[in-house]
C-alpha cells in the first residue's frame, strides 16, 4: 500500500483530463431536473435548515407533504422555521438543537436519530461553513474537517444498524465542486492543518474531498449488507448563502459586492435536492457525484479508493480517541 502521509499534486497530475474540466463548466450553465411526485408523510432529516439551501430545501419537501426533522444550532431560528412550515404547509416539523462542530452535540444527534420509531426516508447533510482563518473546535479539531466531514461521517456510521432496519433511505451530501481545490489529495498526516500554512479554500476543499471519499466506502458497506440505502453527493450550484459570515470584513465585503451578485437562487438547489431524494429515476443510483441533477465524473483524487480506505481507518481512530464512549466497529 502506498504511503499517503505526504501530499503532492504530482501523484494525480497525469490522471487529470481536460474533458472533466469542460464537463464541469458545461454543467454550470445547466438547470436542475425537477420532480413532480409528492412525498406525503415521509420523514426527511436536514442539517443546517434555517437559512440558504437548507431553508429552501425544507420548504420544498414540506410543500410536497413531507415531515421534517431539522438539525440546527439556533433555537429561535429553528422554532421560527417550524412555525412557518406548519402554518404554510400543514405538515409536521421538529428540530434537534446541535452545533455540529461539537462532538458531544453530534453524539446527541446520533442518539436521537437512532431512537426514532419512524423510518428516515431522506437524510441530507447540508450544514456547512467557510473560514479564512484556521479555527479549532472545543475538541481540538479543525473546524472545516469536523463540520463538513467528521460530523456527517459519525452520523452515517452510527446509523447503519437503524438504516438496515428501516429498509430504505437516500443519503445526500450537499457537496461542492470546491473539492477540486484539494488537487493534491488528502494529507493524512495534516488533517488538522497543523503543519502547513492554512488556506480557507484548501481546507474547505480537503474536507469536501474527504466527504466524497467516505461516500465510496459507505456505498460499499450498504451494498455488501444488502441494504436498500443509496448515498450520493451533489454540487448545489453557485448560490447565494450565508456561508462565510464568521469571516472578517474584507471577505464579507467581497462576498456581498461580488460573489453574491454572481450567485444563483438557492431555490434551484432545493429543486435538485428534492429530485435526488424523491425521483424514481435515481432510486437505485448510488455512489455518484451530481452537479445539480447531472452525474459528473469526479477528479482523480476523489476516485482514489486506496486513499479512501486509509482515510476511513484514520477517521475511525480519531473517533475512538475523541468520541465520548461510543465504540467504533
Amino acid at each position: 500500500m502506498k504511503d499517503f502521509k505526504g501530499c503532492s499534486v504530482r501523484r494525480y497530475w497525469f490522471q487529470y483530463k481536460w474533458s472533466n474540466i469542460f464537463e464541469m463548466i458545461r454543467n454550470m450553465s445547466g438547470e436542475p431536473k425537477t420532480c413532480s411526485e409528492r412525498f406525503d408523510g415521509r420523514l426527511v432529516v436536514i442539517t443546517g435548515a434555517t437559512s440558504g439551501i437548507g431553508y429552501e430545501t425544507a420548504k420544498k419537501y414540506a410543500s410536497n407533504g413531507a415531515r421534517l426533522l431539522t438539525i440546527n444550532r439556533n433555537k429561535e431560528k429553528s422554532e421560527t422555521l417550524c412555525r412557518e412550515i406548519s402554518h404554510r404547509y400543514g405538515t409536521e416539523c421538529n428540530y434537534i438543537l446541535a452545533d455540529l462542530s461539537k462532538l458531544k452535540d453530534v453524539k446527541n444527534v446520533v442518539e436521537k436519530l437512532k431512537s426514532l420509531n419512524s423510518r428516515i426516508d431522506v437524510l441530507i447533510h447540508n450544514a456547512g461553513l467557510y473560514l479564512n482563518k484556521r479555527t479549532l473546535t472545543e475538541d481540538g479539531l479543525e473546524m472545516n474537517f469536523v463540520v463538513h466531514y467528521l460530523a456527517p461521517f459519525i452520523i452515517n456510521y452510527f446509523l447503519i444498524d437503524k438504516l438496515k432496519r428501516d429498509g430504505f433511505t437516500r443519503i445526500i451530501f450537499v457537496s461542492s465542486e470546491g473539492y477540486r481545490f484539494a488537487s493534491w489529495g488528502i494529507c493524512l498526516d495534516n488533517l488538522q492543518w497543523e503543519k502547513k500554512k492554512y488556506s480557507g479554500l484548501k481546507a474547505y476543499g480537503s474536507a469536501k474531498l474527504a466527504q466524497i471519499l467516505s461516500m465510496h466506502i459507505f456505498a460499499e458497506i450498504f451494498s455488501s449488507e444488502n441494504m436498500n440505502v443509496t448515498i450520493n453527493a451533489m454540487h448545489p450550484g453557485f448560490v447565494k448563502t450565508n456561508t462565510g459570515q464568521d469571516n472578517g470584513p474584507v471577505y464579507k465585503f467581497f462576498k456581498k459586492n461580488f460573489l453574491d451578485k454572481l450567485s444563483r437562487d438557492p431555490v434551484e438547489s432545493a429543486e435538485a435536492l428534492y429530485y435526488l431524494g424523491v425521483s424514481k429515476d435515481v432510486e437505485s443510483i448510488t455512489d455518484k457525484f451530481f452537479h445539480y441533477t447531472t452525474i459528473e465524473e469526479l477528479a482523480p483524487p476523489a476516485k482514489d479508493m486506496e486513499l479512501a480506505k486509509m482515510l476511513w481507518e484514520k477517521t475511525l481512530r480519531i473517533i475512538s480517541e475523541k468520541y465520548l464512549n461510543l465504540e467504533v466497529k
